[in-house]
This record gives structure tokens, C-alpha cells and sequence, in this order.
């Protein structure tokens, strides 16, 4: 199984930390860049996560926890806490359903108040029969959501882009999609009644349906808002046998406009059937030179950059009907060969030993960051980290195989990597599935310190109040000095292994174990 893991306003996406508003987190990471870096201050080094009662399954907790509440999800939560607007929003499954009607295998979004931890509603959303593995066995809806104002997009397990009302049905069905009762059972199933604790769907986009889309495992993608488009990684992958792409037509990459859930856009990079297994990563945004690109790493292993649609494009385009092509201004081929010979043998595509981009390059001072990595879950160990010029060939309308030019530094001891980097005061943090920590200069590559975490990584490590927070399989929550001194200041044993990013908001910890959410503070 594959555990999983968010207007335009350019000139912001250069700023230090220190620069950034303590609020909301209502995406993955920082706006437009990914980093994993946040700006909240007094966030605890310590708590106590209570005992689990072995005939309910709940957890208690001690007084003076240090935990404000604790609330159940599925029994299986790969979706990372995103807080906005007084609510906390948290893919999961429905391993403990929260409407008796519905039981079994599916995809669930919970929402939760943000101070109390009451439930408010959720998105419960069927398995995904018709691509067989596409929705692998009880990992659920692993997209976490991103939040503007009223409206929350996200990609479901089903392979489908979703807009949301953030207050559920509880004001009423906004639409124009009405039928949520329908939505919420399998095909041929009779419709249920929807109620106030129930998603109110304000549009969806079928990728399955529309474009052929096959996922293979899980639909993942952290969408990238810019002013009035949604940019989506499609998840297009291999069958389930691993040997070949089903639909190599599908687009890996669209564009979807936020307002009415059509599409606008669909890549054009010639990606086909040159995948190696799936595709999870989510498009980042960045700056350079004034000029915005969008980064995409593809299941080939392959960084694409591209210009984000314009708005006078975006117009021509719903007159036209047509979709948009998007097309690259540089490509990055990042399997290790392609910095030694022409061309990578043909006969590495579609195999395990292949490299792909599953995590998020994250955007940082003009350079991205970025794992190219081969499949871990297939037993493999090699990988590595790059550090990458941002620009690229100065006229947008030349594609640019910048392989052997963009590259700064590389770093193969990371290994298979499937955690995004958080990047922060002249460091980079990175995390191997095999379960350590690299602390690395980010201008050099050099490294500072390793930390072994005793447990496999496919969480990604949160840097906030100058520390490092990261979960492990093995149930542990490092809490660790950020800084070139590698200094542990706790280490907390969790009740259930952690698969989720931790996320800083408002003053609050929030904490995703596969079984509980955790509000951490005063």
C-alpha cells in the first residue's frame, strides 16, 4: 500500500519567513512555493497524547496534557491538517463512520471546529471500482483541500476536482451541483437523504469520466491557486500490473477554472506512456527575474516548467472551447544518467528502477528544490536531492533541455525520498523513507548533520518556532532544534504510526496520527 501524503500576488513569493503572517494554513505548506516552513511562534516542544482505551478506541487524555482536544478519524489518515476560517479539514477514510448509513471502503474529508474539535460535517465519497488498484484498500482521500475564503478544492479518491462550500449543508445547498445524495453512494445504489453534517459539492470535474484519467494507488495533488485557475496533477499512472500506462492520451497536468469547474488547460509535454509507476507530486510557483513559472515534477522524472495561463488567454479559451496546450520553457531530466549521457535508455521506462518526482519541489531565493527518487514501496533505495536553477531560456517560446545547466548541487545519500523539504535561514531539511533526517546547506549542498529517526519517513518535516517537527511509522513525533547544531528537544510516542505533515496555525500544533487529530496548545 502507498501512504500519501496546497490572484496572483508574484512579488510575494520572494519573502523570508519572518515576513509572513501568523494565521490560517489554508494550503500544503507556503502559498504558490510549498515550503514547509511556517511562522508561528510558542508552539510546544512537549505533550502528553493520552492512552488509548482498548474496548472504545478513543483516546483519553491526562489533565494538564498540553492537548486542547483529540478527536477520532477513519482508522487510516494520509490527508495533512489544513486550518482556515475556524475550521481544521483532514483526509481520512471510513474506518469509523460518522453516518451508520454509510459502512465500508471509502473516500472521507472531515471538518472540525477549530477551537472545540465538534465535528461540523464531511465529504464521503465511493471507491473508485472502475480503474482496478486506482484507490488502493482504505487510504482515502489523501488531497488536502486549499481554502479560499467560502470555497475549498481538493482532488478525491475517486480521481475527481471538487469544490466545497466550507459551512457543508448547514446553509443550504449552494450548487449547481444538487445531487449529493446521489454522490454518496456506489452506482446503482438508491440516493441518500443528505443533512446538515454532510459536504454541500458546489461543482465537480470527473478526470475519469472526462479526460480517461487511471490513477494508480490514489488521486493526490495539493491544487496550486493562481487568481482565478486551479492547476491539478491528474495522477495518471500504470496499470495495475505495473507494466504498462492504460491511457498514455490522459494529461498528467490540467487547468480548471475555480469559478465554474471547467477546463481551461491540459499539459502538452509529451509525457505519454513514460511514466514509471504514479503521479502524486503538485505544481509550485515562482519567481524569477520577475518573470512566474509553474514547476511540475512528472511520474517520468521529469521537472517541467511552464508559464501560468493568462487571463486574456483564459478568456479566448472559454469563447474558443478548445482546451489550452500548455507548453514547457525548460525540462529537467532527473534521472541520475541523463547528467553523463544524451539520452536515458529507453528500457528504464515504466520499470521500478526508474526515477519519478513523488513530493513537492518546493521554491525557495529563485532555486527549487526537489527528490528525484525510484519507487521505495517496490523495495528500491536510491535517490537523490537536487537543488535547481529556477530561470530558464529568456524567450518563453523556446523549450529549453536545461538538464546539464540548471543543476547546482545533488545529494544521493537521501536515498527513496517521498517527503517534501522545508528550506529556512540558509538550510534545507529533508527526509528518506528510510528514516533519517538530512540537514543540508541550501546554497551548497554541503551537509550539516544527519539524524537517524528510528522508523520509515513518508511524512514531511514542519519547521515553525524554530523547530522541526516530524512524524514517523513507528509512532514517534521528533521535535527537534532547528539550526546547524542538531539537537533533539523531544521525542513523543504517539499511539499510531504517522503518515501526515504536522501543521502549524493560529498558535496550535494539529497532529494527524492514521487514527487521531490532535490540537496541540494552550
Amino acid at each position: 500500500m502507498k501512504p500519501f501524503f496546497v490572484v496572483p500576488l508574484v512579488a510575494c513569493l520572494c519573502v523570508s519567513t519572518s515576513q509572513l503572517s501568523a494565521a490560517d494554513q489554508p494550503q500544503w505548506g507556503q502559498r504558490y512555493t510549498r515550503n514547509l516552513v511556517s511562522d508561528e511562534k510558542g508552539l510546544p516542544e512537549t505533550f502528553d497524547p493520552g492512552r488509548r482505551d482498548n474496548q472504545t478506541g478513543q483516546i483519553e487524555l491526562a489533565p494538564q496534557s498540553g492537548v486542547r482536544w483529540v478527536v477520532a478519524l477513519g482508522n487510516q489518515a494520509y490527508g495533512t491538517p489544513i486550518v482556515a476560517g475556524g475550521r481544521v479539514f483532514v483526509g481520512t477514510n471510513n474506518g469509523n463512520p460518522r453516518d451508520q448509513r454509510i459502512e465500508g471502503d471509502r473516500g472521507v474529508l472531515m471538518c472540525f471546529d477549530e477551537k472545540s474539535g465538534d465535528f461540523l460535517w464531511q465529504l464521503n465519497v465511493p471507491k473508485l471500482v472502475e480503474v482496478k488498484y486506482g484507490d488502493w484498500h482504505y487510504v482515502g482521500i489523501c488531497s488536502p483541500p486549499v481554502v479560499e475564503g467560502d470555497r475549498a478544492y481538493l482532488v478525491t479518491n475517486r480521481c475527481e476536482v471538487m469544490c466545497l462550500d466550507v459551512n457543508g449543508l448547514a446553509d443550504g445547498n449552494q450548487g449547481p451541483f444538487t445531487d449529493e445524495g446521489h454522490h454518496m453512494v456506489a452506482q446503482g445504489e438508491t440516493p441518500l437523504v443528505p443533512t446538515d453534517r454532510h459536504a454541500d459539492i458546489v461543482w465537480l470535474y470527473d478526470m475519469v469520466g472526462q479526460l480517461g484519467v487511471e490513477p494508480h494507488n490514489a488521486s493526490n495533488c495539493s491544487i496550486l491557486v493562481h487568481g482565478n485557475l486551479l492547476y491539478i496533477c491528474t495522477s495518471n499512472g500504470v496499470d495495475w500490473t505495473h507494466t504498462y500506462v492504460t491511457n498514455p492520451k490522459a494529461p498528467s497536468l490540467i487547468v480548471v477554472d475555480k469559478r465554474t469547474g471547467k477546463l481551461v488547460a491540459r499539459d502538452d509535454f509529451g509525457i505519454g506512456a513514460d511514466v514509471t509507476h504514479g503521479q502524486w507530486s503538485s505544481p509550485v510557483l515562482g519567481e524569477v527575474d520577475g518573470r512566474a513559472l509553474i514547476y511540475f515534477g512528472a511520474g517520468n522524472g521529469i521537472m517541467y516548467a511552464f508559464e501560468p495561463v493568462t487571463e486574456q488567454a483564459a478568456a479566448k479559451q472559454a469563447a474558443d472551447g478548445e482546451p489550452l496546450k500548455l507548453k514547457p520553457v525548460w525540462w529537467f531530466n532527473g534521472h541520475p544518467l541523463a547528467q553523463t549521457q544524451a539520452h536515458v535508455p529507453p528500457d528504464h521506462q515504466h520499470d521500478s528502477t526508474s526515477y519519478e518526482v513523488t513530493a513537492n519541489p518546493v521554491f525557495d531565493n529563485g532555486h527549487l528544490y526537489a527528490t528525484f527518487t525510484q519507487e521505495p514501496f517496490h523495495g528500491m533505495k536510491h535517490g537523490w536531492l537536487v537543488c535547481l536553477k529556477g530561470d530558464g531560456p529568456a524567450d518563453g517560446r523556446f523549450n529549453g533541455d536545461v538538464t546539464r545547466r540548471n543543476l547546482v548541487w545533488s545529494y544521493a545519500d537521501i536515498g527513496c525520498s517521498v517527503s517534501t523539504v522545508a528550506v529556512a535561514d540558509g538550510l534545507v531539511y529533508a527526509a528518506g523513507f528510510d528514516g533519517r533526517l538530512h540537514c543540508l546547506e541550501a546554497d551548497t549542498g554541503r551537509i550539516v548533520w544527519i539524524h537517524d529517526a528510528e522508523g520509515r519517513i513518508s511524512a514531511s518535516p514542519l519547521l515553525a518556532d524554530g523547530k522541526i517537527y516530524l512524524g514517523t511509522q513507528r509512532q514517534t513525533l521528533w521535535v527537534l532544534a532547528a539550526g546547524r547544531e542538531l539537537k533533539v528537544l523531544n521525542r513523543i510516542r504517539l499511539r499510531d504510526a504517522i503518515s501526515c505533515t504536522p501543521t502549524a496555525a493560529n498558535g496550535t500544533l494539529f497532529v494527524a496520527t492514521r487514527r487521531h487529530l490532535y490540537a496541540v496548545g494552550d
